[in-house]
């Protein structure tokens, strides 16, 4: 057999895979997780079912059962993101930075990007986090996102873009907001 029959075979088992099981498992999700992510997480078991598919279990019912255990692994891995997302923000909320102006502006500052970050889309708030919290370079920060380095630094400019809307407008002087952009 050629590389190019298996690849066709293995693309045609998992054509029927997905076309036999998704439904299934889009359900398993939406009553577990609801509705807002149920189509994401669908496609990530779908994406590591394709990644081990010469491993997948060759009976529909158990490759079936294969896939709701991952759908279950990736629903929990979404859950423990989003848990990750609110302890951040609530770090945002209470976040001083190190220079101090004036108290009453520190304390503006501060209620102004807690509510300007809570506005970002979760995407651009994990791209400034890797950045800025977790101080990782574009290599490395790229990685934990699954992406080149250059689509990370792409995306960190469009979030830093969204965050300096978000700031610019509040009524806190853009002066201090900038000065949070550049550290």
């Amino acid at each position: 057999m050629s590389t190019s029959e298996k690849k066709q075979d293995r693309e045609a088992r998992f054509s029927k895979l997905y076309g036999l099981v998704y439904n299934d498992v889009l359900r398993f999700i939406q009553r577990r997780a609801g509705p807002d992510h149920a189509e994401d997480i669908a496609h990530e078991a779908f994406m590591a079912a394709w990644r081990r598919l010469d491993h997948l279990p060759s009976k529909h019912d158990e490759a079936r059962a294969w896939l709701f255990a991952t759908a279950r692994n990736c629903m929990l891995n979404n859950q423990r993101g989003q848990a990750r997302q609110g302890a951040l923000a609530v770090r945002v909320a209470t976040w001083t930075p190190t220079f101090v102006d004036a108290e009453t502006d520190m304390t503006h500052l501060c209620i102004d990007l807690a509510a300007a970050w809570q506005r970002l889309r979760p995407e651009d708030q994990e791209t400034l986090s890797l950045a800025i919290w977790e101080d990782l370079p574009s290599s490395q920060a790229g990685q934990v996102l699954g992406i080149s380095s250059a689509a990370y630094r792409i995306r960190l400019h469009r979030a830093r873009k969204s965050l300096r809307r978000e700031l610019d407008s509040s009524p806190y002087p853009a002066s201090l907001a900038e000065s949070l952009m550049t550290e």
